[in-house]
């Protein structure tokens, strides 16, 4: 996959060399010397600490129910038996769905990390397209770990002209 990338992108800067200005960023580098993304991600980082210690809690108590119940469930009766083995159960499915709130997809991690993360990136990207725009260029590259294309001049998009070559018809407008 990083051979992929690196073709690709030897790929581009070969066509971009001829007259296209590009230049690369780092937004990792970036994001670890922000002082406002590091004081976001030890906010999430505090949270989710708290979070995975009240799970934590949650298993402690049914293991000691668990083990409380071995120990004196030939003493119990039937019924006795039966009601708490479903607390113990409800325990379990109590703490499964803590855990999913907290850190399931779509949970108060996610949610808190999106709120908190994306504005600060939603301001690096900014300035990166106006950093872009003022200086013509055509691309700008993530030298990150992602290795994407933060930001591109329409004005070099062809996919239209290769749809084209094709014999390809487009199915909606291209945003």
């Amino acid at each position: 996959m990083k051979t992929q990338l690196l073709s690709i992108f030897f790929v581009l800067l070969s066509s971009l060399s001829f007259g296209q200005k590009f230049f690369f960023v780092d937004t990792d580098y970036i994001l670890e010397n922000s002082e406002e993304y590091q004081a976001a991600m030890d906010e999430i980082n505090a949270s989710s600490t708290r979070w995975q210690e009240t799970i934590e809690a949650k298993y402690k108590e049914i293991e000691e129910m668990t083990l409380d119940f071995q120990a004196e469930k030939i003493l119990l009766t039937e019924d006795l038996r039966l009601k708490k083995q479903g607390e113990i159960e409800k325990k379990k499915a109590e703490a499964r769905e803590y855990q999913k709130k907290k850190f399931g997809v779509g949970g108060e991690l996610f949610k808190k990390r999106e709120e908190a993360i994306k504005p600060i990136q939603d301001k690096i990207f900014g300035e990166i397209e106006k950093l872009a725009k003022s200086g013509n260029y055509a691309v700008v590259f993530d030298r990150s770990a992602s290795g994407n294309i933060l930001y591109a001049d329409n004005k070099y998009d062809k996919t239209e002209d290769v749809m084209r070559r094709l014999g390809i018809t487009k199915s909606s407008e291209k945003e």
